[in-house]
């Protein structure tokens, strides 16, 4: 008997088979492999903004705001350099920078271009033509140039705004005040000296520019540029300009090499006048020479020849060694110390201190200084500051030389109370003179007047080197050697009483002195009644009959310190006027 299987109950609620077709082909651990680079993945953009946005934020911002946000830098006006009244001595004045883009430059537009510049049309042409997109075609171009230039309406010309240094007095004031470079910093003179107070202080302005460039806005108020200090100096110019035209007409008339004038004002060693030839134009240096530059009144030293002797006079009647009146005997016109002999220029025969001044008598001053201590002698040349630095702030300027009394011969210690054997510089030999306009009191040289801005120059009130009995009889000396009998006659000035003292030095080439080659010096003041101006006058290598002090540096003496007075107002003293 067949039995049936028996059927068995479905159960809805069991799982279903599980499908071949749906079971997963891959290893499981790819699947979680892939889970944990895509979490990866977002954690790395999750720590980069975190480092982004926190982090470094400051840094991200900066970079950014770089992209639209500019700090314009303002320039700074350079200052000023006016003299004693005001005057201008060097200014800023507005000049332009033109630029060019090359590729929006119309090809018709280039020889008016050129033409209109200055500038050749080949060289206009290689600066167009190379591979910048923005060119400098020239700076300072001034404002009626760069007028034209903006009618002419070219495409792709830029100018910027800019300045240029200009100088009023132009040579005669050109060592003193001295230039600047292209970049407006100081090159000579005070422009150099006091760079750092003319230079002035930048200002800022922060803007927002658009993709164009274009300016749209700013973002923090402006910062104002702070111009240049303003620098008041001691010199007149009408002083200046006297001084430059008597010492040209000089140099001219006796075909010398070169010549510097110094003229001071006795009463406090203030500087009125510097004035050097050769000279140059501070507004067009195109041709400029290194000997046109030198300022000789300060940078050159040379021996002082007879011009020094007052000093070793007044040593002698302070130490009461001499009196004025004292005499010395100067025959047979010679006198030999050792193997060496010195010379006067003829036999003077017995003659007082005051006549030896007046005569310009070496072989008296040697008498005089061999009856004086080396150190001594020394000490006093230091005193006047013979030796040492001026304290001027002034670039270059010399201290001569006076060397150390324990090496001086006999024969040195006399020749140097007649001005050989030391250097000195002429504005020194200014300096020692303002001693014996007044009361024995030296007044230091300055050139900047007080409030001027610049360091330094304190408000001295001189040394006193000399008594004042002994001062007034150098000056009374000084008047007889521009008097009759006197070396410096033709240094005289009408209207006025006047007293200085010639020089008359070898020119030293190498180890030797040159045969027949001077350099011929005064050095004075006036009015003697109440002396106002120390004038100093050198002139180099004159080539003509004339060489002597009196005869060449005294008549230029005569025609500054004559017209200086008149411009100063100074009423005449001489008698009779």
């Amino acid at each position: 008997m067949i039995q049936k299987k028996k059927s068995q109950s479905h159960d809805p609620y069991a799982p279903v088979a599980k499908n071949q077709l749906l079971a997963a082909r891959l290893p499981m651990w790819r699947s979680k492999f892939i889970v944990l680079l895509v979490f990866g993945a977002f954690a790395s953009l999750a720590g980069r903004a975190f480092w982004v946005q926190v982090v470094n934020q400051d840094f991200y911002v900066d970079q950014g705001q770089k992209r639209y946000q500019r700090t314009i830098e303002l320039d700074a006006t350079r200052g000023r350099i006016v003299d004693r009244n005001g005057s201008m001595l060097a200014v800023s004045l507005a000049t332009y920078e033109i630029w060019a883009s090359p590729k929006l430059i119309d090809e018709a537009a280039i020889a008016p271009l050129s033409k209109l510049l200055d500038l050749p049309l080949a060289e206009l042409r290689r600066r167009l033509n190379g591979d910048k997109t923005f060119v400098l075609l020239k700076r300072q171009v001034d404002a009626e140039t760069a007028g034209h230039l903006s009618k002419l309406g070219l495409a792709g010309i830029t100018q910027i705004a800019d300045s240029k240094r200009f100088y009023p007095e132009g040579e005669s004031a050109a060592h003193v005040v001295g230039f600047t470079d292209i970049e407006d910093n100081g090159q000579e003179g005070v422009e150099l000296a006091a760079n750092e107070q003319l230079l002035g202080v930048p200002g800022q302005r922060e803007v927002i520019r658009d993709r164009l460039g274009r300016v749209v806005s700013e973002t923090r108020p402006l910062v104002p540029a702070q111009n240049g200090e303003t620098i008041h100096l001691t010199i007149d110019r009408r002083i200046q300009q006297l001084a430059y035209a008597q010492l040209k007409d000089a140099i001219a008339k006796h075909h010398a090499e070169a010549g510097s004038v110094v003229v001071l004002d006795a009463r406090n060693g203030e500087i009125l006048a510097l004035a050097n030839y050769p000279s140059f134009d501070p507004n067009d240096r195109a041709r400029l020479t290194g000997r046109q530059l030198r300022n000789r009144a300060v940078v050159d030293t040379f021996e002082p020849g007879s011009t020094i002797k007052p000093v070793v006079v007044a040593l002698s009647i302070d130490e009461g060694k001499v009196r004025p009146q004292s005499v010395i005997d100067t025959a047979p016109g010679w006198y030999r110390i050792g193997p060496a002999v010195i010379h006067d220029t003829s036999n003077h025969g017995v003659m007082t201190v005051a006549e030896a001044v007046q005569k310009s008598s070496n072989i008296a001053l040697a008498k005089l200084a061999l009856n004086l201590p080396a150190e001594k002698i020394w000490t006093k040349y230091q005193e006047y500051g013979l030796g040492l630095r001026p304290e001027l702030t002034f670039p270059g300027v010399a201290s001569g030389k006076v060397r150390p009394y324990k090496r001086w011969r006999p024969i040195e210690q006399a020749t140097m109370a007649y001005g050989y054997g030391l250097s000195t510089s002429l504005l020194q030999m200014a300096q020692v003179y303002t001693a014996y306009a007044g009361d024995g009191t030296m007044h230091r040289v300055s050139l900047l007047r007080n409030g001027a801005g610049v360091a330094a120059q304190s408000d001295d009130k001189g040394q006193a080197v000399t008594t004042p009995a002994t001062a007034r009889a150098i000056r009374s000396m000084l008047e007889m050697a521009t008097g009759v009998g006197g070396t410096g006659r033709a240094a005289t000035v009408e209207g006025y009483r006047i007293g200085g003292k010639t020089g008359t030095a070898r020119k030293q080439v190498g180890a030797t002195y040159a045969k027949n080659r001077y350099r011929a010096l005064f050095v004075g003041m006036a009015p003697m009644s109440d002396p106002r101006l120390i004038v100093a006058v050198m002139i180099d290598d004159p080539a003509g009959k004339a060489f002597y002090g009196g005869t060449v540096a005294g008549p230029v003496f005569s025609g500054v310190t004559g017209g200086a007075l008149q411009l100063l107002g100074v009423p005449p003293d001489a008698p009779g006027t």
